[in-house]
């Protein structure tokens, strides 16, 4: 293409971004390499003992070794401390207050596709890519949406709904229109080590044991212990702290009642862990604030929806209401089971279109577990 357009390329040294560059370089695009390091130095040592192919958000040498395949320019641009503070410091804070974040989503919102916009803006370039699974539509009249990749089961727009709007016209996924078994080949084809090419793991910074020992190494104030308390608010044993617990969890609560016992909500206002039955985990409505809405116009009082709770589980329709400007009433066709505050909710359409959506809240607890959590506590005191 003459006068060709800038395209500033997020290369993870992963196979999607890897085969994301070389379809831009035989579309005819002018490709700029950069990845952005959000953790330590790659060595000599880690890469013997493979620990960037474990950690699948930084591989720097796989990146730099594609874009001299591709002849491409490519740089490495420091951001240890924004990741930091709007990743991992996010994550250890939403658990040590009884939420449940997801970590991938706040990346992509606050590190990829914000340094990569800005990095975009100050070259000059003409647009954004990532190997992200998922695609951009342009319409007429309807304008530029984020949807659904083609491999649905790959598909990764429940992660990325929380980019900007105005993003949308210079933003570019390349794979988000192949099969992930169409991407292996060409990266197969392109000369590139498929088998050390591991996928990515979900939480990338969580590289040896749980999550839930990472935040004990590195928020040692976690470790407050509390009280269990069943669904009427009676003291069922003590807990570790409330960082270690999430709805819907049976193992690890070191307790025995006779019964199976599900962790129902977390309680950070008295540092108390609420079980009860597999029965009780199930709800027929939620409410979500902190929204990111892409067409408003389709969110109307009384909207029928497609809904994910999670980026594993199949979308679930879904009656929409309007509890206020940034807040929205959500009413499932099914009962959910699980949800927990934190969680990242979206919203499609018939066609698999984000329209948006938001951060699932946590209501106020029931009033018998309110009124026995003072006396359950004072009796234990």
């Amino acid at each position: 293409m003459s006068n060709r357009s800038i395209v500033v390329l997020g290369m993870s040294g992963g196979v999607d971004s890897s085969v994301a560059a070389s379809f831009l370089v035989e579309q005819g695009y002018d490709v700029r390499g950069v990845t952005l390091q959000v953790w330590e130095e790659e060595t000599e040592e880690t890469r013997t003992s493979k620990r960037w192919e474990e950690r699948g958000c930084c591989k720097v040498g796989m990146a730099r070794h594609v874009a001299k395949l591709l002849e491409i320019p490519h740089e490495v641009i420091d951001a240890q401390a924004l990741f930091k503070k709007g990743v991992i410091d996010d994550f250890t804070q939403a658990y040590l207050s009884g939420t449940t974040p997801n970590p991938c989503v706040r990346c992509n919102e606050r590190v990829k596709f914000g340094s990569l916009y800005k990095h975009a803006q100050q070259m000059g370039a003409d647009f954004v890519a990532t190997g992200h699974y998922a695609k951009i539509t342009n319409k007429i009249g309807e304008g530029h949406r984020l949807g659904s990749a083609v491999d649905r089961k790959k598909d990764q727009s429940y992660f990325l709904y929380r980019i900007s709007p105005e993003w949308l016209p210079h933003i570019l996924f390349p794979v988000g229109s192949m099969q992930k078994s169409e991407v292996w080949t060409r990266a197969e084809e392109m000369g590139l080590p498929t088998a050390e090419l591991k996928e990515s793991q979900e939480i990338c910074f969580v590289t040896q044991g749980d999550y839930r020992e990472f935040i004990k190494v590195n928020t040692p104030e976690s470790m407050k212990p509390g009280t269990f308390i069943d669904m009427q608010g009676q003291s069922l044993g003590q807990h570790e702290g409330i960082a270690f617990y999430t709805p819907g969890q049976r193992k690890g609560l070191g307790i025995a009642t006779g019964e199976r016992m599900y962790v129902q909500r977390v309680i950070p206002e008295t540092n108390t862990v609420v079980l009860g039955p597999v029965d009780s985990l199930m709800t027929w409505e939620c409410r979500i604030e902190d929204l990111n809405i892409f067409d408003k116009t389709v969110l109307a009082e009384g909207a029928n929806v497609h809904v994910k709770c999670r980026y594993a589980t199949p979308a679930v329709r879904a009656t929409l209401s309007w509890k206020h400007e940034d807040s929205i009433i959500l009413k499932f066709t099914e009962a959910q089971r699980s949800l927990s505050p934190g969680q990242s909710v979206v919203l499609y359409d018939d066609l698999g279109t984000v329209l948006g959506g938001g951060i699932l809240q946590r209501d106020q607890e029931p009033i018998n577990i309110q009124s026995n959590i003072a006396s359950t506590r004072l009796q234990l005191s």
